[in-house]
């Protein structure tokens, strides 16, 4: 008898299926109708951008306060896990990683590009050399500084706390859990995903696309290849994606932690090279002034508009606005990642490490490079390397034709920016794969494999036919909607946050503070019993009313008028000592209900209830302070919880300095 063989997956149709026939469309339109397909998206981007992109100025500036406030609130100790949790990663690893997947080839590409095309352009050209410079490094460290690493931080933390913290999926889903409830796990849940992935494979798609040509073009400078025609770029991705899928199928513990190290470890010694070979002191002093200056315009730089300087609103559309809508819609891809690597870290640190060092790093490269090839093209070039400033897939490869050791230097450059494809295509992978399996702990290696293919051919599909300009006009609109969802995630992650704060400091019960073994019998029962009105009214009417009544007569004897005080039902007892001077000495018990939820009201181990309520007995006093359950306490105890309120407030009444608090002119009853 022959068995046929079940092909193993894991991935989830309802997120899976959607998601592919969405990619297929958008690429296949993109390659077949190239000039239609991008002329319809930039529309539609050049509409957001010109009309909405005040909504990308407010989102990144929300998300930056966010984590700034959490980073310095109480909250910031939560760990990302259990309490007694511990990182997974060294701090090295964890960095090196993180870096790897946000930054890579964009630093590679851009680190003298976007220096020398903001110091090109017209908008700055016509100031001086200095301003100009100035205002090079400026911006440049304003696109890739705490901005963009704010949009990355807020989605893999709220990743990581309802992951580790909520033991919810690692999913994006699960980021909207306070809200949604259980309805995550249905369509609501799906199309978040289906979203995050088609976002997440557009943005890969697109930059390893760029990775490839900026490959290409080195390789062709420096005389590896004859061509940068699409043959090269094929071999060229065809071997880094195999290398990609040999390290993903590793593990991300082992094929991206290694990389990732190995390449942090090669691009310090490439800045170092540059920076001592370079104009070193130029580079100090520049860096220096230059973060001196984007903290003093930090807040200038956020919430700038241009919106009453005509001539600049182009270049604000097309360098900060698609900058903000170029991290946001990254931000599910790397958020997963950095989530991924970050359990048993505590929000702080999580934050601290995400916002200062990948910003402070970005600064230091981009000071190196883009300074120096700004200084080379006035000092030594004149003007050449401005020149090119319209060409950025070769630009960093002729920048270091101005250097020592120019040949090994660019192998070096070359070798970085492969890495950095592997790694991003490896994250990207694992990435994918985890949303459209629903986190799914166990996957098959083909599986993975496949991810990796799809990215591969589709890239490549879109770089002969031309189309990955209109792919990455459709990533850059996917960004809108996706700052509205991150907001969002703001206000359930604050909801959660102040559970999660208030279960861990929750104190035990101001009954139980008088107990002793005695009763223990009698206190577990009580414990374990859900009350009725009926249970309530008998404690009021027992424990309460003759609590209060013996009071009462007691404080009488003792030549102290105590009144009581009491609704018809008995829904509130009170006893009330008045003064002339101060306010009257309150302390009453009146009936409650309070709701519990239906996973309670259907736990088995617990007491039934009618309804879904259960009453209780609430103490209160005349000032308003906070109340609580008295439900626990014997005759004797409530008598005693009683006095311990008259002392204190005797004591307080007996001190000059609350005067203001202690007007008579305040009495009032809270009922």
């Amino acid at each position: 008898m022959s068995k046929s063989r079940k092909i193993n997956s894991s991935l989830n149709s309802g997120v899976t299926l959607p998601s592919l026939i969405f990619i297929l469309a958008v690429c296949l339109a993109s390659a077949i109708f190239p000039g239609r397909v991008s002329t319809v998206l930039d529309v539609v981007k050049n509409f957001i951008f010109v009309n909405l992109n005040w909504v990308y100025v407010w989102a990144v500036t929300v998300f930056v306060l966010f984590l700034l406030f959490l980073m310095f609130s109480k909250y910031g100790d939560i760990k990302l896990g259990r309490n007694d949790s511990s990182p997974d990663y060294s701090f090295f690893s964890w960095i090196s990683m993180l870096f790897a997947a946000g930054m890579g080839i964009g630093l590679m590409y851009f680190s003298v590009a976007e220096p020398m095309q903001h110091y090109s352009n017209e908008i700055f050209a016509n100031s001086s050399y200095v301003n100009s410079a100035k205002n090079a490094q400026l911006y440049t460290f304003f696109h890739w500084g705490i901005h963009a690493w704010a949009i990355y931080g807020l989605v893999g933390l709220a990743l990581s706390y309802f992951a580790y913290r909520y033991k919810l999926p690692l999913s994006l889903r699960s980021c909207l859990y306070p809200i949604l409830k259980d309805r995550i796990q249905g369509r609501w849940g799906n199309t978040i995903d289906v979203f995050a992935l088609c976002s997440t494979f557009f943005g890969i798609t697109t930059t390893l696309g760029f990775g490839v040509v900026q490959i290409n073009s080195g390789l062709h400078i420096l005389g590896i290849v004859h061509e940068t025609g699409f043959v090269n770029q094929a071999i060229i991705v065809f071997i880094l994606v195999s290398i990609a899928v040999f390290s993903a199928t590793t593990g991300v513990d082992k094929g991206v932690r290694i990389l990732s190290n190995l390449n942090i470890a090669v691009v310090i010694l490439l800045m170092l090279f540059v920076l001592f070979l370079g104009p070193t002191v130029y580079l100090i002093g520049s860096f220096t002034e230059g973060l001196g200056n984007y903290i003093n315009n930090f807040f200038n730089l956020t919430f700038n508009t241009h919106v009453y300087e005509d001539a600049s609103l182009p270049w604000f559309y097309n360098w900060t606005i698609l900058y903000w809508a170029w991290w946001i819609s990254w931000s599910p891809f790397v958020g997963l990642f950095i989530a991924k690597i970050s359990k048993g870290r505590t929000i702080r640190e999580f934050i601290a490490a995400v916002l200062i060092l990948p910003t402070i790093f970005n600064f230091m490269w981009m000071s190196v490079f883009g300074n120096s090839a700004i200084w080379l093209d006035s000092h030594v070039s004149g003007g050449a390397l401005s020149a090119l400033a319209n060409d950025p897939d070769a630009l960093m490869f002729r920048f270091l034709e101005y250097l020592p050791f120019t040949k090994v230097i660019s192998f070096m450059v070359i070798a970085i920016i492969m890495i950095f494809f592997v790694t991003s295509a490896d994250s990207g992978m694992f990435v994918m794969n985890s949303i459209a399996t629903k986190n799914a702990k166990v996957s098959p290696k083909w599986q993975i494999a496949g991810w990796g293919v799809l990215l591969a051919v589709l890239a490549l599909f879109l770089l002969n036919a031309g189309g990955l300009e209109a792919l990455q006009s459709m990533t850059l609109i996917t960004a809108l909607p996706f700052s509205i969802i991150i907001l969002v995630m703001i206000a359930c992650l604050v909801k959660a946050l102040s559970i999660d704060k208030k279960y861990y400091e929750q104190e035990f019960s101001v009954s139980t503070v008088p107990w002793s073994g005695k009763l223990w019998k009698d206190r577990l029962r009580q414990i374990v019993k859900v009350d009725s009105q009926n249970d309530i009214d008998s404690y009021m009417r027992d424990i309460a009313g003759n609590a209060i009544h013996e009071l009462s007569n007691e404080f009488i004897k003792n030549g102290i008028e105590a009144n009581i005080n009491q609704g018809k039902e008995p829904n509130f007892i009170e006893i009330e000592i008045r003064y002339d001077l101060v306010n009257n000495f309150i302390y009453g018990v009146r009936s409650e209900t309070k709701d519990f939820p239906e996973y309670f009201q259907k736990e088995e181990n617990l007491s039934d209830m009618e309804d879904g309520q259960a009453y209780f007995p609430l103490a209160y006093f005349g000032d308003a302070r906070q109340g609580y359950d008295v439900r626990l306490f014997t005759k004797d105890e409530l008598i005693a919880d009683i006095l311990k309120h008259y002392e204190r407030f005797v004591a307080i009444i007996s001190e000059d300095k609350n005067k203001m608090f202690i007007s008579s002119n305040a009495n009032r009853r809270i009922r």
